[in-house]
């Protein structure tokens, strides 16, 4: 089995000392590497290099992670790994930079109040093709990959009732949420030449399904996940995307068909519950338990992980989630205990010599 090279995209906030978003983005980014403005002028998004093992990613997230903060501390800013805007107004300025005012200009508040933050997880792949057919065979994992790293139930000062309230945010975009099942290379171009002719997009760059082949990049991209908490987070959510995606081009296959609706359903129990109830397994339509979801999910991808030697992180990953908790879980036990989701969801800055 090939191992694929893989990589990460990691959306931030940066908020006021009270935790209100702080549109200081273009100053806090402006010396750094590996890092870049986005939609709103209170977001930032680190991309890591290219890596070949967990280790080396975990290592550049680390660095990069803790390199931001210090230059949002040096701007008056404090850095948040939290999907949605604890405190503050929906909407939010916009970056100014031409794609951006063009998506504000056409899209409105629906833009202004897309300041949330996800984490895209890209695996190489040799082309296009291969890029459809992992799609095809992640779409009955994704509500899973959602539900271990949900980071967004409190959202302007509120319980939304949900562990993933920017998933529900991120879908209400013309072409974003669950993939559709694709024929070929030329399915996938034909439904972007006709949201295109539709004026629903701008450009390829705008399709925002929760997995998509990359428009730049020899990549297959995942995205259906809220930024985690923590870098051992993210780098669990890298290595099962990675093995989930090597599993599928061993397959060789185009991958199952699966009925839309059950998908959709197992989307609302993993955005609304988390780690905390019953999902669905898309590929069955049967209820069951989460943790036993994602040992469906390990099972799967079980040679990848071993061809990857990563079995004993992702086993340790699974089980701090299911025992300690995920991003939302924490968040929701801190918010109702009225304890400070700030220094929870607060990245320290570089420790000085």
């Amino acid at each position: 089995m090939r191992i694929p090279s893989f990589g990460v995209e990691e959306e931030l906030l940066l908020v006021s000392a009270t935790g209100h978003p702080l549109p200081r983005s273009k100053a806090v980014v402006a010396d750094l590497p590996d890092v870049e403005l986005e939609l709103t002028r209170a977001m930032v998004e680190i991309n890591s290099p290219v890596c070949t093992t967990a280790a080396e990613l975990h290592g550049h997230l680390s660095d990069l992670r803790a390199k931001l903060a210090q230059a949002a501390a040096e701007e008056g800013a404090r850095l948040l790994a939290i999907a949605v805007p604890p405190r503050g107004e929906a909407a939010q300025s916009i970056t100014r930079k031409a794609r951006y005012e063009e998506l504000a200009l056409r899209w409105g508040l629906l833009a202004r109040e897309q300041g949330v933050c996800g984490c895209h997880v890209h695996v190489e792949v040799p082309d296009k093709q291969a890029a459809i057919r992992a799609s095809n065979h992640l779409r009955p994992w994704l509500p899973a990959l959602l539900a271990l790293t949900a980071n967004s139930p409190i959202y302007l000062g509120r319980d939304t009732g949900f562990a993933s309230w920017r998933w529900l945010m991120t879908t209400r975009w013309p072409c974003a949420g669950p993939p559709p099942y694709l024929e070929s290379p030329e399915h996938f171009d034909a439904l972007v030449s006709m949201h295109l002719a539709a004026g629903t997009l701008i450009d390829e760059r705008m399709v925002y399904w929760d997995i998509r082949p990359s428009s730049h990049l020899p990549t297959v991209e995942v995205r259906v996940s809220d930024v985690p908490l923590s870098v051992d987070e993210t780098v669990l959510l890298a290595t099962l995307v990675r093995a989930l995606v090597m599993t599928a081009l061993e397959d060789g296959g185009q991958g199952p068909t699966v009925e839309p609706e059950v998908l959709r359903a197992a989307y609302w129990l993993a955005a609304r519950d988390g780690l905390t109830a019953n999902g669905l397994d898309v590929r069955t339509a049967e209820p069951l338990p989460m943790p036993d979801l994602l040992q469906r999910l390990r099972q799967h991808a079980l040679p990848a992980l071993q061809e990857l030697d990563a079995l004993d992180l992702v086993d340790d990953g699974l089980q701090r989630a299911l025992t300690a908790g995920n991003g939302a879980i924490k968040q929701r036990t801190a918010f109702h205990a009225k304890a400070d989701l700030l220094t929870l969801t607060e990245i320290k800055p570089e420790p000085k010599n």
